[in-house]
């Protein structure tokens, strides 16, 4: 799971996100964002993932840090923010660890190009 995400619930994760990102931001507005380390992308619900869009555009502009997702996150979702271009995770409630994992693993093939 490591290669794919950092998920920690019990602590603050390593770095700070630079900026947090609502989902009506359109990332292509904000000058600068290659300048910062780590960018928070938010999900205030789980049925709202503009977020996600948001991610890949970030990505195939050419961004290569950190990109967290924040929020109203669960299981359900990693296999598709990893193909997003998430790289960390911020839930507000806990993901297993070893249920993460299973959920990464469980489908290794996909048949359309991910960020």
């Amino acid at each position: 799971m490591a290669e794919l995400f950092a998920i920690d619930e019990r602590a603050v994760l390593a770095a700070e996100p630079d900026v947090v990102l609502a989902p009506e931001d359109d990332v292509r507005a904000h000058a600068g964002l290659g300048n910062h380390r780590v960018i928070g992308l938010a999900f205030p619900k789980w049925r709202d993932g503009r977020a996600y869009s948001s991610a890949r555009i970030l990505r195939e502009q050419g961004f290569t840090g950190d990109i967290r997702a924040i929020g109203d996150l669960t299981v359900d979702q990693l296999v598709f923010l990893a193909r997003a271009g998430f790289s960390s995770l911020a839930p507000e409630r806990p993901i297993d660890p070893a249920v993460a994992k299973a959920a990464l693993a469980r489908f290794p093939f996909v048949y359309q190009r991910g960020t």
